[in-house]
Formats: C-alpha cells, structure tokens, sequence
C-alpha cells in the first residue's frame, strides 16, 4: 500500500530514513491484528491510520463472534481503503478439525474476506494439506498468507524444516510466510519467555531462507520491532502489531523516534527491503 504524504511538511521531514513515503520501494507491510474491536474504535483504526496498514488480521476465532453487521462493516471499510483482510489462522485450524473446510472456505467467500491466512500453530498439517489449502485460496481470489511455528509455550522452529515449508508455501502462491510469534510476543517461534529473540534461531533463518523478503516477523512488541527494523531495515514486514500502536510503528520505520533516529545515516532512499549483510549478533544487545 502507498504510505501516506502529506503537503504540510517537507518530505525529508516525513520520513528522515527515507524509503516509506510510496511508490514500489515501499515494500514493507504492516499486519494489525483486531482482538475484536468494536465500529467505534475499528473506524477510528481505519480513519487515523489505514495508509499505514497492509493487512488486518481478525485475530484467533473472532470473526466468529463479532456480530454479523459488524464484521461486515469491518471487511468493507478495511477493503475500501486497500487492505487486505483475514480471519484468524487458528479458526481455518479449527475448521478443519471439525471436518467444515468446505463451509469455512465457503463462508469467507460470502463474506468477502480478500485474505487468507494457513496456519498450524494448533494443529499438525500434512504438507499435501496445505498446498491444497494455498492452491484453493488462490482460486478463490485471496491472498494467501501461511505461518510457520507452534503456538505452544517454549516451543522452537525447526530451522531447515521452516525453509523448506516457507519456499514451499511460496511456489503454490503464498504471498508472504509469517514467522509465529503469537500475539505476546513471548514464548513461541523465534521468542524466548522474556519476549528476545532466540540468537541461533534468527541468524539461521537469515543464511538460510533464500527469499527473506518473504518473510513476515511477528513482533508485538516494541523492543522487537525496533530489533528488526535496525537489523534488517525499514521496509521488514511487521505482523501481529497492535492497533494502538500503527503509527507509533511507523515512525520507529522512518526514523521519527530516537529509537531508530540513528538510522538515517545508514539506509538510503533507494532502500527496498532486507539488507544483504547479515547482522553482528551483539550489535543492539537483544539476541540470547
């Protein structure tokens, strides 16, 4: 999505790092997620902040208990404004547990959902299960996102399979493969308990994943995207963000906070994505 730019400040003003203010180069996407915000608050997301969100996830098994009308709301102000919207990974888990693929998928289509996230963060899934599930969102016009990573306290990715699994999930057509982190931030995926980022697990990921620029990394949290952002630039996709805290992660991106104020220096305008070099471990002091 084009990022905003307004006529009342000069440019450089807007975005001091430079790469965030539109066109192709701005290529780094912001996930939300909606623990089931009311209209009141979902409009005030939407009116403040939406140039600043590319997808909103409904998070968990929500969109089954928010209100028909409301949903509806939801879905069709998030896709006025170009946002791609998806019900929860966890309720497509659950769905298929319960046998009702079919009507779940069916659903989604009369609700005009214009995402999908694939997931089994709950569940185990067979490999052939979840191209069947990519190649059928696909078909139906949705943009396939899919996550990698168990949801279950102290669990830890299995680095050669999550590649395998990530470029996998690319070649039947995802559009982007998230990394868990769960909504806490703490725990799971690449997160020990206190919310750092696992050291041998995140430098792994970076020399093995051919196409890092498909990679989404969970990070509630903003220790951790402040990490990520220095790490790995301005434009690293971003998911499981707050809704309160949208613009405030905007300006960690474009250098409009001391956290990250420093990297104007460092990142130019031309600036697309995941930077080729690979981190010092120790540089910013939050990887164990």
């Amino acid at each position: 999505m084009e990022k905003a730019q307004s006529d009342w400040w000069d440019a450089k003003l807007q975005d001091p790092v430079g790469g965030r203010t539109g066109g192709a180069g701005c290529t780094g996407k912001t996930m939300v997620i909606d623990k089931g915000l009311g209209p009141g608050t979902f409009t005030d997301l939407i009116s403040m902040s939406a140039p600043y969100i590319d997808i909103i996830k409904l998070g968990f098994g929500t969109a089954a208990l928010t209100p028909y009308d409301i949903l509806q709301f939801k879905i069709e102000q998030a896709k006025m404004k170009g946002i791609t919207i998806t019900p929860g990974g966890t309720f497509l888990e659950i769905a298929l547990k319960l046998g009702l693929e079919n009507e779940f998928l069916a659903q989604v289509h009369r609700l005009g959902f214009n995402g999908l996230e694939i997931s089994d963060g709950s569940f185990p899934m067979s490999r052939e299960k979840r191209s069947e599930l990519i190649q059928r969102g696909v078909d139906m016009g949705l943009t396939i996102y899919t996550e990698y990573g168990k949801k279950l306290g102290g669990s830890s990715l299995e680095i050669e399979h999550f590649v395998e699994t990530a470029v996998a999930d690319l070649k039947v057509g995802a559009e982007l493969v998230i990394i868990e982190g769960r909504e806490s931030g703490s725990g799971a995926g690449v997160y020990h308990a206190d919310g750092s980022l696992k050291k041998d697990d995140f430098m792994s990921i970076l020399q093995t994943m051919p196409l890092p620029e498909k990679v989404m990394w969970e990070a509630p949290r903003k220790e951790q995207q402040v990490f990520l952002i220095k790490t790995l630039g301005a434009n690293v996709h971003l998911g499981n963000i707050p809704y309160e805290d949208v613009i405030a992660l905007e300006a960690l991106r474009r250098g409009l906070r001391a956290d990250t104020a420093v990297l104007m220096d460092q990142i130019s305008q031309e600036s697309s994505g995941i930077d080729a070099a690979l981190p010092d471990p120790g540089e910013f002091g939050y990887l164990k």
